[in-house]
This record gives C-alpha cells, structure tokens and sequence, in this order.
C-alpha cells in the first residue's frame, strides 16, 4: 500500500534510483568533509566513517524502493517509458 500511495503522489523509480546515487555520493562527501573538520585524531577518523557509513545506508533503501516502484509501474502498465522519452514527447507534441 505505500508503494502505491507513494505513485500516486507522483514518485516514479527512476527518483528512487536517483536519490540512491546522490546517496552514495553524498556519503562520500559527508565522509571528507568530516574528516576535514578536526584532521589528526582517531576520534576525528570515527566520526567521519560514522558519518560516512550513516548516509551510505540510505541508498539500498533507495535502490529497494526503486525496485517495488518500478514493480508497480509495471503491472500498472505505466512503466512505459523513461524519463527522457516522456520529455522529448512533451517537446515535440
């Protein structure tokens, strides 16, 4: 049921798969700027993997969310077509 209330406010699986990505980037950068902000200590060291691995857990949950949308997508009939398809057509029609 929250698969299907999070399509019909508008969330597809290519979000979901995006939000993954950025996830991972983002636990990188979270991981070096942490790592920045006091360098020199193993506490510093800590808090940064801390940081790092904290965003990192978002993306299988992402990924897995990605993967239930696009499950419904397609018994829905609605996974039809990427993103990409869906603006070129709004362009030319």
């Amino acid at each position: 049921m929250i698969i299907k209330k999070m399509h019909d406010m508008g969330i597809r699986s290519e979000h979901a798969y995006t939000a993954a990505m950025a996830s991972i980037g983002l636990s990188v950068v979270t991981w070096v700027m942490s790592l920045k902000a006091e360098p020199g200590s193993h506490a510093d060291l800590a808090r940064a993997d801390r940081w790092g691995i904290f965003v990192g857990e978002w993306a299988p949950t992402f990924f897995g969310l990605g993967v239930a949308l696009s499950q419904h997508e397609q018994s829905e009939g609605t996974l039809t077509a990427s993103v990409h398809e869906l603006r070129e057509q709004r362009q030319t029609g």
